[in-house]
């Protein structure tokens, strides 16, 4: 079933759809930094386009677009993810990968792409599902970790499997022209926003690296050596880049027993 948004999961844990964040009271067609309050940690775009991040930083810092209860108009240049699909992209079959997503037209390095959008599941019903599947299916469960300045980790699981969009028929890469992003928008259960890590030609496949590292920075030799271990129970990468793992990046915390 195909839906452009995130709905409530089987077990009913996350609401993507309620609104709980209050809006802003900006009585203008578009929101300026510092005087919005949902722009207090700064600008999030500039023309369309997600505000580039200091070459020191590792970590992306949080995204709140302008909610259902701001003042401001459907105008706001805060207002980019929640706008959903501005793209022509196809499905078409790969030649080893299954079906895969290419634009057909040129995509802007910044650009907001597309939304990963699913059943929103809490930890034991994504659990549950991840241990249900044999070797032979295909996994579309992704589970994204946020870790906060105060040590807490916010986690956050979306399967498109039998509710979704687009964003399914994304293929992994270890050089891909994606990177993923947690945006808020009427909650903290977050839109798992696909940008633009480069520009992108029209015909393109498009691409994101499933282990979810920031603005796709190279993997760690801890991460390496973690990796290494689990191979036996990982399926092979057919991405075809030159810095390929030769393996999809594998999350073993679902097949973990409580």
């Amino acid at each position: 079933q195909y839906s452009p948004d995130n709905v409530a999961g089987a077990d009913g844990d996350n609401d993507p759809t309620e609104i709980t964040f209050p809006g802003c009271s900006c009585l203008t067609s578009s929101c300026v930094v510092h005087a919005c309050s949902c722009l207090c940690r700064g600008e999030n775009y500039n023309s369309l386009c997600l505000w580039p991040t200091d070459k020191e930083e590792e970590y992306a810092r949080p995204v709140f677009e302008c909610n259902a209860m701001c003042q401001c108009g459907e105008s706001c240049q805060n207002r980019v993810v929640q706008r959903g699909l501005q793209f022509r992209l196809e499905v078409f079959k790969t030649e080893k990968k299954g079906w895969g997503l290419r634009t057909l037209e040129f995509i802007a390095k910044g650009r907001f792409v597309c939304e990963y959008a699913g059943e929103v599941l809490g930890f034991n019903e994504a659990r549950r599902r991840m241990q249900a599947q044999t070797s032979k299916d295909s996994n579309y469960i992704i589970a994204v970790r946020e870790h906060l300045h105060s040590g807490q980790v916010m986690e956050t699981f979306v399967d498109p499997t039998y509710i979704g969009n687009v964003g399914r028929f994304l293929n992994h890469s270890c050089e891909p022209n994606l990177f993923m992003l947690p945006v808020r928008v009427d909650s903290m259960v977050p839109k798992l926003a696909l940008f633009a890590a480069a520009d992108i030609s029209a015909g393109e496949e498009l691409s994101y690296d499933y282990s979810g590292r920031f603005h796709n920075l190279s993997i760690t030799n801890r991460e390496q050596k973690s990796l290494e271990d689990d191979n036996s129970l990982r399926k092979p990468c057919y991405c075809g880049s030159r810095t390929c793992a030769s393996f999809l990046p594998w999350d073993s915390s679902l097949f973990s027993t409580p």
